[in-house]
């Protein structure tokens, strides 16, 4: 077998080695037997792989030429090629040609070779090939609308697979090439190639073809995407290509080989699960270069082209990141798998050793989850990219420079883990702010040396790197409290963060776990007990509390952010902590009952009274009050059951306790209305107002000290006035 470099034109005039004989190449015939001409097809697969060969076949003509992959084929005694491999790219040269040769008005006799290919899948197939060949277009339409306008073309060829293919392919180049100054001469000089290896003395038979002829079906996307790798690392170093081809047909197949399927597959290959893992390592190249892949094509050929072409400068330093975030899973030292390493860092649960993950939303293989929902954003967002990110620092430096044993990366991962849990406005790519290139750059820092960088800006949240800070301060000083510290961190109401009991109590993390064994209500009761714990947020005008069904709520309350009255609720959870060395909903319950009864005793009546007392101010979903001026008007707030803004479900507290059935959804749960009359809260009073006009019809006011503090229940008050006042209540 010889193997030699042939252009579509030269070949035609190249003689082989048939079977002794010297035997010039009289033709190409596609057999009967390969599959019909897909590179015209419109689906979205070919299409793309249509784009994508146009567009190399463009750059060959207009710039710097190409050799393409290898044809193979049998030539008989008679000269009669037939492909083997390769019928899909002889058959498009055949037509950039043709379009070449018409548009250019090329001499019969130095483009007659085109009349020595044809196909032989389907008769139509092949006197399409004869006709195109006599076919001289005006060039004054679309190529296909001239053809199918000519009285040879019947509209039934318009049927056959190969046909409307080709068609749609002639448009294509025309599309492509019309502005391409002599295109024949391009051509006619080699600015594109190809390396025809013979096949002979085989026997061509039908199992040979199904063997062979990309195994009976066409290449797989996969399959595209590694030769087109290949390639563009054969043109810089070959045997950096051999490396990597070899690396990805053996290590990385037998690393991904377990995970087949993972993403919901049915066939039982890596091709799906190699390509989510590549994005991932693109996503970090350009994270890295401080961009954004938001907005970029984002299918594979598209970043090959992007990062690992000769067009892109850091081509080789590219590669090197795709080899070693590969490489870095294959050989674990002391484990056996990636699964088995991951489970000894990560657990569902707190596990001394370990960094605690939501069993809730995400598995603990981190490396399974990418390979198998990287292109969900639901299931793998950003903050799973970044303690992925983090892990593969560690693995990618194991070995090179003996970074830090299980141990220590295991406490490095918790800070980055709490950062991350800590910093959801913060952990985003959008287009006015992308901190992820930042963020990772704190990473490698913490990752690679245990300590936070101070002079990188604009990453992780600000509260959260301080306390990141202080506690790694605070552990050098006392390392005999770091299991206290870490289990107090894995608290659900916690998620990494403790500011809101701080490191000078830690003593109070056995009294914390008690305290939230408890009815979530009977400890907001208990708190509110203690003091107005409430957070005002940054718009000036909501409040945040507690609520019994809602981790959200709790998160906002004791994880330091924008709002106003983080201390003050500190403060009050200390209280409650300090009151008792362990808690029962009894015991919380007779806290709140004790300050109730004091109330009720002094006849004094603070807005938290009415808090604690009546469970409309406790509805249970988001929790949120709004009143503009709480310090003027302490009584005027309204109970938001959403969380941005005020809707139907929004209410007045006050009115609901006493006359659900007449509180008006229409006016936001601002009125109780009785026909032609209608009721509103005021800060020191009810008022009864005409409800065609808003006259005011009577005014009930509540008893206030000189502090402006009621002195009488409100509630019980309006109450009784509905009773008196035969008010349908």
């Amino acid at each position: 077998m010889d193997t030699q470099l042939h252009s579509f034109m030269d070949i035609f005039d190249t003689s082989f080695d048939v079977s002794g004989k010297k035997i010039r190449l009289s033709k190409i015939s596609i057999p009967i037997i390969q599959r019909d001409y897909a590179q015209g097809r419109l689906d979205p697969e070919a299409s793309r792989v249509r784009e994508r060969f146009l567009e190399s076949l463009y750059q060959a003509v207009t710039g710097q030429p190409i050799t393409l992959d290898f044809i193979y084929g049998d030539i008989n005694d008679e000269g009669v090629m037939t492909p083997l491999d390769g019928q899909q790219r002889l058959t498009t040269l055949f037509l950039l040609h043709w379009y070449a040769a018409k548009k250019e008005k090329i001499l019969e006799e130095d483009c007659e070779f085109l009349s020595k290919f044809s196909y032989e899948t389907r008769y139509s197939a092949r006197d399409f090939c004869t006709e195109l060949w006599r076919f001289d277009p005006a060039f004054t339409d679309r190529i296909s609308s001239e053809i199918i306008d000519q009285t040879w073309f019947p509209l039934d060829w318009k049927k056959d697979p190969t046909i409307s293919s080709m068609l749609v392919m002639l448009d294509s180049i025309q599309a492509r090439f019309k502005d391409v100054p002599d295109l024949w001469g391009h051509l006619r000089d080699g600015a594109v190639t190809f390396y025809f290896l013979p096949i002979r003395d085989m026997g061509l038979t039908d199992e040979l073809y199904i063997k062979m002829n990309s195994r009976g079906k066409p290449l797989t996307q996969f399959e595209h995407f590694k030769a087109e790798l290949e390639r563009n690392i054969r043109a810089v170093d070959g045997a950096l290509a051999d490396r990597i081809a070899a690396k990805i047909d053996q290590d990385w197949t037998d690393l991904l080989w377990k995970y087949r399927g993972t993403g919901g597959e049915s066939d039982d290959l890596i091709d799906d699960e190699f390509l989510r893992y590549f994005r991932f390592v693109c996503d970090v190249i350009c994270y890295r270069e401080g961009q954004s892949p938001q907005g970029k094509r984002n299918d594979e050929f598209s970043l090959l082209n992007r990062y690992f072409s000769q067009q892109c400068p850091a081509f080789l330093s590219n590669l090197r990141t795709l080899e070693e975030l590969f490489d870095c899973w294959c050989d674990i030292p002391d484990f056996e798998s990636p699964s088995k390493f991951l489970d000894a860092v990560m657990s569902f649960q707190h596990t001394p050793g370990k960094i605690m993950v939501d069993g809730s939303r995400y598995g603990i293989d981190i490396f399974r989850d990418c390979l198998s929902f990287y292109l969900d954003k639901r299931r793998f967002p950003l903050n799973r990219f970044v303690l992925l990110y983090a892990v593969t620092v560690y693995l990618r430096h194991i070995k090179s420079n003996g970074a830090a044993d299980l141990w220590a990366f295991s406490c490095r991962l918790r800070i980055v883990n709490n950062l991350i849990q800590n910093s959801t406005d913060e952990v985003s790519d959008r287009a006015d702010r992308n901190r992820i290139p930042a963020i990772l750059r704190q990473v490698d820092a913490i990752i690679l040396t245990g300590q936070i960088d101070d002079t990188i800006e604009n990453n992780f949240n600000v509260n959260q790197l301080q306390e990141e800070k202080e506690k790694s301060a605070f552990l050098q000083a006392c390392p005999e409290k770091e299991e206290a510290l870490f289990a107090l961190e894995d608290h659900p109401r916690l998620n990494g963060q403790i500011s809101i009991i701080g490191i000078d109590h830690l003593d109070h993390d056995s009294r914390f776990v008690s305290l939230f064994k408890c009815d979530l209500d009977q400890i907001d009761c208990a708190l509110m007990a203690f003091g107005d714990y409430g957070q005002r947020e940054r718009n000036g005008w909501r409040y945040q509390y507690a609520s019994s069904k809602n981790q959200s709520a709790w998160d906002e309350l004791f994880h330091k952010s924008a709002n106003s009255g983080f201390e003050k609720t500190n403060e009050i959870l200390l209280l409650l902590l300090e009151s008792n060395t362990e808690f029962s909903d009894e015991i919380l319950v007779s806290i709140a009952d004790r300050y109730i009864e004091e109330c009720e005793r002094n006849s004094i009546y603070p807005w938290r009274y009415y808090y604690i007392k009546y469970p409309v101010f406790r509805p249970g979903s988001f929790g949120k009050l709004s009143n503009n001026n709480a310090s003027i008007t302490p009584y005027l707030f309204s109970v938001m059951q959403t969380r941005q803004q005020w809707s139907e479900n929004t209410y007045m507290p006050y009115l609901k306790a006493v006359d659900d059935q007449h509180l008006s959804r229409d006016d936001m749960g601002q009125r109780l209305v009785y026909g032609d009359r209608y009721i509103v809260c005021e800060n020191a009073a009810f008022v009864v107002k005409s409800t065609s006009d808003d006259t005011v019809l009577e005014r009930i006011g509540i008893n206030q000290d000189s502090s402006g503090i009621d002195t009488e229940d409100r509630i019980k008050k309006l109450a009784d006035y509905l009773r008196s006042a035969q008010f349908s209540v």
